[in-house]
């Protein structure tokens, strides 16, 4: 994908957030494809200019097609971009390996985590993409605010300063801003890691916590991610920027996110299941709470508030006691990692 020109553009995923990547895009002057699942879906998109299901009024830019055939989306393209679940990655990879090229630049903007293998999303494509340049966007970025022209930001993360660069002409506009980070693995895993937190701050706001209680939940999250973060390797000074405490805030206050929604439901007394049916949509960090209270188990990370949120979720541990087993655990430092300053 070469610079200042206009290119081909396919984002596989017709959901609210890549709805409104696929628009920045194409109002920059790009031809963009927006792969939806089904047909019937993609006639009604591009008869009425919007995508009414999840961003009901929100008008698509001329230059955005939609299409449910995802050979003929990423054919041509110098770039595609990944706005489905996390758990569809492998699959779709799959199927669109052969239309891409080494000149493809494959970007990835799920928040999850593969059950089977504990990779990320970028590195799934990497797996199955190898062919490709691959990089992640991530950040606080609700796709509502986004389309409501509300000043927003994003990071893209590579270690190839032509990829990012090429990335942020891309996605850049009056009201997107787009940093850059050599760290794509502590990028990529904090949008994944926020999650779990998400849930748990939607269910101290059900359940009528006070604002100390909040920012107790809000700065021990923090601190779990890193230790989390630190131990598989992501460089901790990366979740203090937009791609951790920034996403971490945003997902654990707004009523706009689908995993702080979840706890809302779960808080309310909702079962996991009714609290999945009441959102509609994939809220990743349900399946990111079980795979990371495993894999901190195994590496001997203490995470207590992720613990108490597993136990929750999938042992029917009434809150209560979650919430009483997270305070009686051991009580460790404040902040694990400090910046040694010079006489």
């Amino acid at each position: 994908m070469g610079n200042n020109i206009n290119h081909k553009v396919a984002v596989l995923g017709g959901g609210s957030f890549g709805t409104v990547i696929a628009n920045n895009i194409a109002a920059n002057g790009h031809a963009v494809s927006l792969w939806v699942r089904d047909q019937a879906h993609a006639n009604k998109i591009n008869a009425c200019g919007e995508n009414a299901a999840y961003l009901p009024g929100y008008k698509l830019d001329s230059n955005v097609t939609v299409s449910a055939d995802l050979e003929g989306s990423v054919q041509d393209c110098g770039c595609v971009i990944f706005a489905v679940p996390s758990s569809a990655f492998r699959q779709i990879a799959r199927q669109i390996s052969e239309h891409l090229t080494k000149d493809t630049t494959v970007i990835s903007t799920a928040k999850g985590i593969e059950s089977a293998t504990f990779l990320l999303p970028s590195q799934v494509l990497q797996q199955e993409l190898s062919q490709c340049e691959i990089g992640v966007i991530s950040g606080p970025n609700i796709a509502k605010e986004i389309a409501d022209g509300q000043i927003t930001a994003t990071v893209v993360a590579s270690d190839n300063d032509v990829f990012c660069t090429q990335v942020q002409e891309l996605l850049v506009s009056s009201n997107f801003r787009v940093y850059t980070n050599h760290d794509q693995f502590g990028v990529e895993l904090a949008g994944a890691l926020k999650n779990i937190y998400a849930i748990a701050s939607g269910i101290t706001d059900a359940i009528g916590a006070g604002q100390n209680t909040k920012s107790v939940v809000l700065t021990r999250s923090l601190a779990e991610m890193n230790r989390f973060a630190s131990e598989l390797g992501a460089n901790p000074m990366t979740l203090l920027g937009l791609s951790g405490i920034g996403d971490l805030y945003v997902t654990c206050t707004s009523p706009l996110s689908r995993n702080f929604r979840v706890g809302v439901a779960i808080g309310q007394g909702k079962t996991l299941e009714q609290a999945i049916k009441d959102v509609g949509q994939v809220a990743e960090g349900i399946n990111t709470t079980k795979l990371v209270k495993e894999k901190a188990d195994e590496l001997g990370v203490y995470m207590p508030l992720a613990s108490a949120l597993y136990a929750t979720l999938f042992e029917q541990r009434p809150i209560k006691e979650s919430l009483s087993a997270m305070m009686l655990s051991e009580q460790n430092m404040d902040v694990d990692f400090m910046v040694e300053l010079n006489d």
